[in-house]
């Protein structure tokens, strides 16, 4: 049977629907590296390489070897001082995902590479499976600060820190080369600054290093909380970074004035809690108040005082600082008591009474949470089909029709 010009040009149409919708679906699977709203890197076959925070490079190249494997004086390990000479190949990354502003690279000697797209691009090296030597080349002036940390000063003043958390060391040879020996279960972080690190942020790295901080969370404002390319991998404009194994934590609702979070361990042991807050999420940053588990927390007048509130369990504590960073935020330091699942909320002082949207009532974010792809939205019908394929049912029924009417004619 020959088929109407009309049934034609809609079967051409709905092959290129699905020819269009196909190469990206390709493109998501057969992608190498990340890029996000902060952070952008690429994958090779051993190694991460151009680690760029606000569209600068700040890490030319990491990789991650097995220690018992590095070639060194006899084997590196993690008792190794920051005079040895090491060099390694670099063990072949297993696998990559990436998950809400967030990203994780796996090396088959058994550790992982998790980057977090947020101000601070931090990146954690954790060492899942024995001790690993972790190696990157930086763009800047390389210096040590003990045997824990090691800070990186670029041409433009801005400066990133190395720090390891648990057993191990890191250290930097004055020519780019930075190495991390860590034990098993220990870990490497990066965090990068616009500038020159403050007093406070400095204080911040010396509570990650001791393992006092258990989590930071970023909250960014309505304005700032798209990349501009239609990602949609930070849609409520949050990114939750966790420190320990037995931390969890999640920004659960936010307004204008309000944020609320969920931080849960499973030991009973306090821990601090840093949340960074962009100053355009809330009316007014300069008045916020912290509330655990609906109680008032009492204002703390240094990072000593919110420490011991942690350590000590008397009551929670919390610190409010204002970022170095060019962009404009504030840091409010939380020193919680103790644990399991606690409920943290940082509100203006003036409007505490606001009810927090969670998604269950009829209005919406106010920042956007939910995204803006009407993906929550709309008649309840094509939306769980994904973008086109709504269209393309529609498209196909069309033809079904045009068919069985040419059939009748004839």
């Amino acid at each position: 049977m020959r088929l109407p010009a009309a049934v034609l040009a809609v079967v051409l149409v709905v092959s290129a629907v699905g020819a269009a919708a196909a190469p990206a679906a390709t493109q998501d699977a057969e992608a190498e590296g990340y890029s996000g709203a902060f952070v952008e890197f690429e994958t090779t076959d051993a190694a991460v390489s151009d680690y760029a925070v606000n569209g600068t490079v700040v890490v030319d190249s990491l990789r991650v070897q097995s220690a018992g494997e590095s070639d060194g004086d006899g084997g590196v390990g993690v008792g190794v001082g920051a005079d040895s000479v090491v060099s390694i190949d670099g063990a072949a990354i297993q696998s990559q995902t990436s998950a809400a502003a967030q990203a994780s690279v796996a090396f088959e000697s058994g550790a992982e590479m998790e980057a977090n797209d947020n101000r601070h691009g931090v990146v954690r090296v954790t060492a899942d499976d024995g001790d690993q030597v972790v190696q990157a080349n930086v763009s800047g002036d390389a210096r040590s600060e003990g045997d824990g940390r090691v800070v990186v000063s670029g041409d433009n003043g801005a400066q990133g820190t190395f720090i390891v958390v648990g057993e191990g060391n890191v250290s930097t040879d004055g020519e780019g080369q930075v190495t991390a020996n860590i034990g098993e279960n220990g870990q490497l972080v990066y965090r990068q600054y616009d500038g020159e690190r403050s007093d406070s942020e400095r204080q911040q790295e010396r509570l990650i290093q001791e393992g006092t901080a258990a989590a930071e969370l970023f909250v960014r404002g309505a304005a700032d909380s798209g990349s501009g390319d239609g990602d949609d991998s930070d849609a409520d404009g949050t990114s939750v970074v966790t420190y320990d194994e037995d931390t969890s934590a999640e920004v659960t609702s936010r307004t204008e004035s309000r944020i609320n979070a969920t931080v849960d361990r499973t030991e009973r042991q306090g821990k601090v809690v840093v949340v960074t807050v962009a100053e355009s999420a809330v009316e007014n940053a300069e008045s916020l108040e912290v509330l655990v588990d609906g109680e008032a927390a009492a204002q703390a007048d240094s990072y000593g005082e919110v420490e011991q509130s942690a350590e000590e369990g008397d009551e929670p504590r919390y610190l409010v600082r204002q970022s170095a960073s060019a962009e404009a935020a504030v840091d409010v330091v939380v020193g919680i008591d103790h644990f399991s699942e606690r409920q943290l909320s940082i509100q203006d002082a003036d409007d505490g009474e606001q009810t927090p949207t969670d998604g269950t009532g009829d209005d919406t974010d106010a920042d956007g949470g939910d995204g803006g792809d009407g993906g929550d939205g709309g008649d309840g019908g094509s939306s769980a089909d994904g973008p086109g394929f709504g269209a393309l049912t529609a498209l196909v029924a069309l033809v079904a029709a045009l068919v069985a009417t040419a059939a009748r004619r004839r």
